[in-house]
């Protein structure tokens, strides 16, 4: 906790990997319910970051030591999540009220732990926690509606559709903060390689070898919003079918989300077909509700779209363009992918595209 607390002035004095060098092994028999693993795992999996990225991506760390190495891996079996800094991590248990009583806003929020990037970091923190914050509704009206066919209640389901639409048209709102709270220079400067992982990047080729846990190198993605539960489950949950390259890179970050949020998506897929349902049911007013879902989940994704322009593509021009002072050199192919490692911009297309296939047509 004493590392974590600092760990913006650490690795920006450059003195992190010093500090955990020194760290005791710790041991997870003291830690007890689940508020406290979920907090080890927070602090272990931020520190492993920093450790690995504290200079940059030219010279990473190849070899995370076994007194960060043993715990980190320990916690992350017991939480079933794997040894990296996952979208769990660094946004749905890393915020706090500032006032317990108060709304939850940006102003009323603050992280729990951090990286270099001051006030950018926090808002791109606490803006994506507000989308999580926006999408409950939305996740509250899929367990509705899945009730509502089994009944069945069709005006149950209309109520259900509508608060979901609702709920992603918020979404998309709250992430208009990002414009208002995170600086793209900042971003794709420097927070952006604190969530990059080992599995498909130049800049770890082989992965990280933890300590005392493999003598081989280990490969993990970085942390990606394809790593929220939210939109797997809505896809699910509307029929929304993408290619087999997105999909297959869908369905592998599923592997890096809570056991329980990975069991609510399978829940969805198993149940009855909201789809098939409203089709044979030939009901045109839960027609229309159901494709206002699907226009307003490609309009979500193409507002996200707009974003990953503003904060990677064009960002990444205009460091090169500079040759930023915050790196010792830009990256190698920045366009090319985002923190999860995709090909970014053909992905997050095609993914909004396959979203508008899924709109119903009323059959004859």
């Amino acid at each position: 906790m004493e590392i974590a607390n600092r760990l913006p002035q650490l690795i920006e004095n450059h003195q992190l990997r010093a500090q955990v060098n020194e760290m005791p092994l710790l041991n997870c028999r003291f830690l007890t319910g689940y508020r406290e693993w979920r907090l080890a795992r927070l602090v272990l999996s931020f520190i492993t970051m920093g450790y690995v990225w504290q200079e940059g991506e030219t010279q990473p760390k190849e070899i995370l030591p076994r007194n960060l190495a043993l715990p980190f891996v320990e916690v992350s079996r017991n939480l079933g999540l794997p040894p990296i800094l996952v979208h769990s991590d660094l946004v749905l248990v890393n915020w706090a009220t500032r006032n317990p009583g108060g709304p939850l806003e940006i102003r009323n929020l603050d992280t729990i732990v951090s990286f270099p990037g001051g006030e950018s970091l926090r808002g791109f923190i606490l803006v994506t926690v507000l989308v999580e914050k926006a999408a409950a509704p939305g996740i509250k009206a899929l367990v509705q509606a899945v009730n509502a066919i089994s009944q069945p209640s069709p005006d149950s389901l209309f109520q259900a559709l509508q608060q979901l639409r609702v709920s992603i048209q918020d979404m998309t709102g709250a992430l208009g903060q990002m414009h208002d709270y995170v600086d793209p220079d900042i971003f794709y400067a420097v927070i952006r390689i604190f969530l990059s992982g080992w599995k498909d990047n130049p800049a770890l080729p082989v992965g990280l070898v933890y300590e005392g846990v493999s003598k081989e190198p280990l490969s993990y993605s970085g942390g990606s919003a394809a790593q929220s539960t939210i939109l797997h489950a809505f896809d699910e949950f509307l029929g929304v079918r993408h290619s087999k390259q997105s999909a297959d890179f869908l369905h592998r970050m599923r592997d890096y989300m809570p056991p329980s949020h990975r069991a609510f998506i399978e829940e969805i897929c198993v149940a009855p077909s909201v789809r098939a349902h409203i089709l044979s049911s030939g009901n045109g007013q839960l027609l229309t509700a159901f494709n206002q879902c699907v226009e307003s989940l490609a309009a979500l994704r193409t507002y996200h779209l707009a974003l990953v322009t503003k904060y990677l593509i064009t960002a990444a021009s205009k460091a090169k363009a500079q040759g930023t002072s915050h790196l010792p050199r830009p990256p190698r192919a920045p366009e090319a992918s985002g923190t999860g490692g995709t090909a970014i911009m053909s992905f997050l297309k095609s993914v909004r595209d396959k979203t508008l296939e899924a709109r119903l047509h009323p059959s004859a």
